[in-house]
C-alpha cells in the first residue's frame, strides 16, 4: 500500500467533499525532456545520498498520462509528491538540474470522487458537476480542476478509484 496525502474534510456538499490538504513538498521536474524518466530516477536513487524514496498516490494532472505515479504535471512541469516522512532539511536533493524541491502550502480542495477509467470525456463530465455544485453553494473555484488517480495502470477499470479537484477558499 502506498502513502497518499492527509487530508481533513470539512465539509460535504451532495457528493462534493472540501478537504484541508496540509503541506505537502514536491520533487518537479520543469523542460521538454523526459519529465516522468527524471522524477523516476530520481526516486531511484539519483539524488545526493542515493537514497530510494517511496512512492506515493495519487497522481495528480490536468491531462491523461499512460504510466500511474505520484504526480503533479502541468504543460513544461511533473511533480512527485514527496512522502510525509521527509522534512525540507530531509528531502534528498536531486543531482539533477531539472529536478528540484518544491512547497506546496497548505489548501482547500474540493473533491468529486469517481470510479473506473478517466477517460477524458468521463473527466469533463465530473468537471461539470464539480464546478456546477460549486456554483450553487456559492463558492469561488481557484485554479484548474486536476484529476487524481490513485492506482497503476495494471489495476482493473472497474476497481479504479479517481478524484477531481479544484483549489477552493474556506
Amino acid at each position: 500500500m502506498v502513502e497518499t496525502p492527509s487530508y481533513e474534510a470539512t465539509k460535504k456538499l451532495g457528493d462534493v467533499e472540501i478537504r484541508r490538504y496540509p503541506q505537502l513538498f514536491l520533487a518537479t521536474a520543469k523542460g521538454d525532456a523526459d519529465l516522468f524518466g527524471l522524477l523516476f530516477r530520481y526516486i531511484s536513487g539519483a539524488n545526493k545520498g542515493s537514497s530510494k524514496i517511496s512512492m506515493t498516490a495519487p497522481v495528480i494532472t490536468p491531462e491523461e498520462i499512460s504510466m500511474t505515479s505520484p504526480v503533479v504535471t502541468d504543460a513544461n512541469s511533473m511533480s512527485f509528491i514527496v512522502p510525509s516522512k521527509y522534512t525540507r532539511e530531509t528531502i534528498p536533493e536531486p543531482t539533477d538540474p531539472h529536478v528540484t524541491i518544491n512547497e506546496q502550502p497548505a489548501r482547500s480542495l474540493a473533491v468529486l470522487r469517481f470510479s473506473g477509467l478517466a477517460r477524458s470525456d468521463t473527466v469533463e463530465k465530473k468537471k461539470k458537476v464539480l464546478l456546477e455544485t460549486l456554483r450553487r453553494n456559492n463558492m469561488e473555484p481557484r485554479g484548474d480542476v486536476i484529476v487524481m488517480r490513485y492506482n497503476p495502470p495494471f489495476t482493473p477499470w472497474f476497481l479504479r478509484r479517481n478524484e477531481v479537484a479544484v483549489e477552493v477558499n474556506i
